[in-house]
């Protein structure tokens, strides 16, 4: 006589039990003591950030809205401001494009020295600010390897704002190459070929196909340029000159003003560049995201 449907139920339910019993909750945290960890990170965060950071600000309040507007809206100051953020906003221009050129070879040819070639292209990690601003000094100065030719024609670069752009170009170029060098590599090439198939020019192809996949990527690398270029100071002071008015940047105002024993006038000084810091890392926190979605990732 077969088994009746009531008696095999009841066997089955213990399987049942047994499964969920061993799947995980959703609570479980994949690694231990998250608790423990989350603790130490907002102490350690808050020891190297957020410390320094309320002692700026706790020193710039103890000066008046008029004392403050004062310190930071000097003529020197403001000449500070136009050299520092135009200077800076230029150069990372010019890092756009020369960063284009440059990630772009790198991924789409294979010539004599590629290795070398892409080395280079992170020296200004490596190397000191300071000897970055010396070599260029020593380069383009009149008597330098290549200032000695331009200077009887009139062009000076050393010692003026001209010297801070190249300065800046030169520690913001790395910025630029390697964010979008990644994002050329995972192209798909199949669809630049379905658009030369399509009877495409090359720039066709570039203006609609390549150039959107990139214009996240390429827009974070000029952000983060910029925002480089803002606080750089060991490779400025070299070349720049430091004629007030002239070629003065606005980090070497608040050294100056360290110098003088005038705290406040410094601090309110930084505080301006650190809202305008923030500022920029909001930005580039942003457009990093919405690269992410445009490359179908989780934001």
């Amino acid at each position: 006589m077969p088994p009746s449907t009531s008696s095999a139920l009841p066997a089955a339910a213990p399987i049942s039990r047994v499964s969920s019993a061993r799947r995980p909750s959703r609570a479980t945290r994949v690694l231990p003591g998250f608790g423990l960890t989350l603790g130490y990170t907002v102490f350690w965060l808050s020891l190297i950030v957020l410390l320094p950071l309320s002692a700026l600000f706790i020193k710039t309040f103890s000066l008046s809205w008029e004392q403050f507007w004062t310190a930071v809206s000097a003529p020197r100051v403001l000449a500070s401001y136009r050299l520092t953020f135009g200077a800076s906003f230029l150069a990372a221009l010019v890092n756009l494009f020369a960063g284009l050129l440059v990630a772009w070879v790198l991924v789409r040819y294979d010539f004599p020295g590629k290795r070398i070639v892409d080395a280079l292209v992170d020296l200004p990690f490596a190397l000191p600010t300071a000897v970055a601003g010396i070599s260029l000094t020593a380069i383009l100065a009149g008597n330098g390897w290549i200032g000695q030719y331009l200077e009887p024609h009139g062009i000076k670069l050393a010692f003026t704002p001209a010297g801070v752009v190249i300065a800046l170009i030169f520690i913001g170029l790395p910025f630029v190459v390697r964010t979008v060098q990644p994002v050329l590599e995972d192209s798909e090439k199949e669809l630049e070929e379905a658009a030369t198939s399509l009877g495409a020019t090359r720039w066709q192809t570039f203006w609609r196909v390549i150039l959107p996949s990139i214009l996240p990527a390429l827009t974070t690398g000029f952000a983060m340029a910029f925002a480089r270029a803002i606080g750089e100071y060991g490779s400025v002071i070299f070349i720049a000159g430091n004629m007030p008015m002239v070629s003065e940047i606005t980090p070497l105002v608040i050294i100056g003003k360290l110098e003088q024993y005038d705290y406040a006038g410094a601090t309110a000084v930084a505080t301006v560049m650190l809202m305008f810091s923030f500022v920029m890392l909001l930005v580039i926190n942003g457009l990093q995201g919405w690269q992410r979605r445009r490359s179908g990732g989780s934001s």
